[in-house]
């Protein structure tokens, strides 16, 4: 199966197209892409991973054409943001 791997960062981007066996798992993938050689601060336990945007777990199996995503935990709520930046905007007028 032709599956990628996903990882962004503010400052650099991995993409990564893999072939894998049917049946190979989330974590699987994510092991033989080699990501977690060229970032050691994904920590699997913290980082959540999806398919597709989707949250899943690290033992779902994958399909062909899947892309799983490694996502960096997000350092304000967006929504907090949004209202910084609301009240922020509205005390300089």
């Amino acid at each position: 199966m032709k599956i990628e791997v996903a990882h962004a960062l503010a400052t650099a981007q991995s993409l990564l197209v893999l072939q894998v066996a049917a049946g190979t798992t989330v974590r699987q993938a994510i092991e033989q892409s080699g990501l977690l050689q060229l970032y050691p601060d994904i920590d699997l336990t913290r980082h959540a991973v999806g398919i597709f945007g989707r949250i899943c777990g690290l033992e779902e199996a994958l399909q062909d054409g899947d892309r799983v995503e490694i996502y960096r935990p997000l350092r304000v709520e967006p929504k907090l943001r949004r209202r910084q930046r609301a009240a922020q905007q509205r005390s300089q007028t």
